[in-house]
């Protein structure tokens, strides 16, 4: 009988240790932002070879390891970026974000500060073994994660225009790289570029109580409501002027072209629903527009597919 207790007791404790190992990953996982980062490594790969890499050859790509260095730097540097990330923002993370924050709090923040260093110190290494002017671009990257969740996340229009400049900063080093500067490559950039601040804008505007209540000043709970809808609202028509531009003027074809066409019924969708001044209105357009940037990243694969073959 005693056994048969015994059993039991055991069986119950190997399922809280599975259950406590299992939301430590988990946790892990959410805190270091590692399925954004996954997505921006897709993005990465999907956009040098079909958009940034004009000559080299499929096979060519794949044993070309400088590049493949970089992506990995890239990833490890994005990786520590979210933890750090998190660990400023811990307390507003805690309210705006408690089913994740209570899955982080199964792994202690010094641990999280272990892995924060490991991966950056793996990443400059890296990098440093590639060229001393990778070394210098990671060197930089890095100082702006952090200096971006210790202090410019606080302030006025610069934590937006940050946030999304880091997003797109290795973007930017692919294109160095392979030295593609072309309008239609420029034109793109500044589309995603405003896309991705029309999401960080709409974003704060769902949580610009906390935001206030943590001291973090953003365009929301700074401006009244009706004027962060006008900065809002503005920027989509300005993105739809750069996708009429990119259609128009610069010969874009294929998936792409029905991306961009496409886009304009989107934003002016985005633009309805703004209007409606509902937090739930916010919250769709949020959501379709984070689901349009990645649809457009399919869209460029398909588009690169059929020009390579």
């Amino acid at each position: 009988m005693n056994s048969e207790k015994e059993n039991f007791h055991q069986k119950i404790d190997i399922k809280k240790s599975f259950f406590y190992r299992f939301s430590q990953f988990v946790g892990f996982l959410l805190g270091a932002r590692f399925f954004v980062a996954a997505l921006l490594t897709f993005a990465l790969y999907v956009s040098t070879y079909f958009l940034f890499n004009q000559d080299e050859t499929f096979r060519k790509f794949v044993f070309d390891f400088k590049v493949h260095g970089i992506i990995f730097c890239t990833v490890l540097t994005i990786l520590a970026g979210g933890i750090i990330n998190q660990f400023y923002d811990f307390e507003k993370d805690h309210v705006v974000k408690p089913f994740r924050t209570r899955l982080q709090s199964f792994i202690k923040q010094k641990y999280f500060l272990y892995v924060y260093l490991f991966f950056s110190i793996i990443s400059l290494g890296i990098a440093w073994m590639i060229s001393h002017r990778v070394f210098v671009f990671f060197i930089v990257y890095q100082f702006f994660m952090w200096f971006y969740s210790h202090k410019l996340s606080r302030i006025l229009i610069l934590n937006n225009i940050t946030f999304v400049s880091l997003t797109l900063y290795p973007f930017f080093g692919m294109m160095v790289y392979y030295g593609t500067f072309s309008k239609k490559v420029l034109l793109m950039a500044i589309f995603l570029f405003l896309i991705l601040l029309c999401i960080d804008i709409v974003k704060d505007t769902l949580t610009k109580s906390v935001d206030r209540a943590f001291d973090y000043i953003t365009i929301p709970n700074y401006f009244k409501s009706k004027n962060s809808r006008i900065i809002i609202i503005s920027l989509l028509i300005i993105t739809i002027a750069v996708s009429m531009k990119l259609i128009l003027r610069t010969g874009i074809s294929g998936f792409m072209a029905y991306y961009f066409s496409g886009g304009l019924f989107v934003f002016i969708l985005c633009i309805y629903l703004l209007l409606n001044q509902s937090r739930k209105s916010n919250f769709v357009t949020l959501n379709i527009l984070r689901f349009w940037v990645f649809v457009g990243i399919i869209a460029m694969l398909l588009n690169g597919l059929e020009g390579k073959l």
